[in-house]
């Protein structure tokens, strides 16, 4: 009987071992079943923001080039204008000299129109004129080369350019509160789909002046502290070059540190921040252009992030990007 009791026992432990061991295999299951919905619906919402980026791009294409042509057509005829706004200046002039004293008629006009005014304040409107002019022009051309869509495959491109490029699209942004330090070393051309950079520069842009923000609206205003953002480059080797995008804001929390390129992370609040920028920005130099994206912060102090990027792309990255490059390009970040 005693035998008989300890084979059940055995039996009943073996079983019991039998129902663990299942039991951790579908748990093991079921976690790698949600670690592929995961990346599903991460796939899912980065294909949603693609195409989302894909037709932004498009439609500022088309905008610039159709707001390109009338400026040009305005900006172009500003020097024939201006130059007969001052031979009529010097004819008014002229008659002036000829007939000092006019009629009561002409004189009466004379001072209706307030002529001695305007023959001052109409060279000021025709420079106010050119300069807006100019600065419409010159905004529509850092559009068309921010995302660059006529450019699908990787090419040689100038990321100083791309970074300043960048900083007049963030200039409605920064020129109030936040002031931006330029240290260029005139770096090499580096191969690379520029747009994605562009794309790179912008997120890392953008959230270093929302961490001033952030900053100002807590303490620095206070004590009287600038908002500043400095942006350097620099030429590591023959064969790398690294940029760095710094600011003096809140730093980030050394608990969530880790987390900062995981997808869908984010300290912003709901409506606000995706979770994917520094995501995706790190996919777009790590995976794209091989390169490296790290950062360091300290709380208090600020935060600085790094790329480094090779000055060239292996041949196999050049041919299997190229393929996808239409997709790729259009990553949002």
């Amino acid at each position: 009987m005693s035998d008989l009791v300890k084979q059940l026992e055995q039996r009943n432990a073996e079983l019991e071992q039998k129902v663990v061991e299942l039991t951790q295999n579908l748990e093991s299951k079921e976690e790698q079943l949600q670690d592929s919905l995961s990346e599903l619906h991460r796939l899912k919402n980065h294909m949603v923001q693609m195409e989302k980026m894909t037709m932004l791009g498009q439609m500022i294409s088309g905008i610039s080039h159709e707001i390109n042509n009338p400026i040009n057509f305005i900006y172009g005829n500003l020097p024939y204008v201006d130059e007969h706004v001052e031979d009529l200046c010097s004819v008014i002039e002229a008659f002036q000299d000829a007939y000092p004293n006019p009629e009561e008629s002409v004189e009466d006009t004379i001072e209706e129109v307030e002529l001695d005014y305007i023959l001052e304040d109409l060279p000021r409107i025709m420079g106010s004129m050119k300069v807006g002019a100019e600065r419409i022009r010159d905004l529509v051309l850092t559009l068309r080369h921010f995302y660059r869509l006529d450019e699908p495959d990787m090419k040689e491109a100038s990321l100083e350019e791309g970074l300043e490029n960048t900083l007049v699209l963030l200039n409605n942004r920064t020129k109030q509160n936040v002031e931006v330090e330029r240290e260029f070393a005139g770096i090499p051309k580096v191969e690379c789909y520029i747009n994605q950079l562009n794309q790179v520069f912008m997120n890392l842009l953008n959230n270093a002046i929302d961490a001033l923000l952030e900053k100002a609206e807590n303490s620095s205003e206070k004590r009287g502290e600038k908002n500043k953002i400095t942006v350097k480059t620099e030429k590591v080797d023959d064969n790398a070059i690294a940029i760095y995008i710094s600011d003096n804001g809140p730093g980030i929390d050394p608990e969530i540190q880790s987390r900062i390129f995981e997808p869908f992370f984010t300290t912003k609040p709901m409506g606000v921040g995706t979770g994917l920028g520094l995501s995706i920005s790190h996919k777009i130099i790590t995976e794209t252009h091989h390169g490296e994206m790290t950062f360091s912060s300290t709380p208090g102090e600020g935060s600085t992030f790094t790329v480094k990027l090779p000055l060239s792309q292996p041949k196999d990255a050049q041919n299997s990007g190229s393929q996808g490059s239409q997709s790729k390009q259009s990553a949002v970040v």
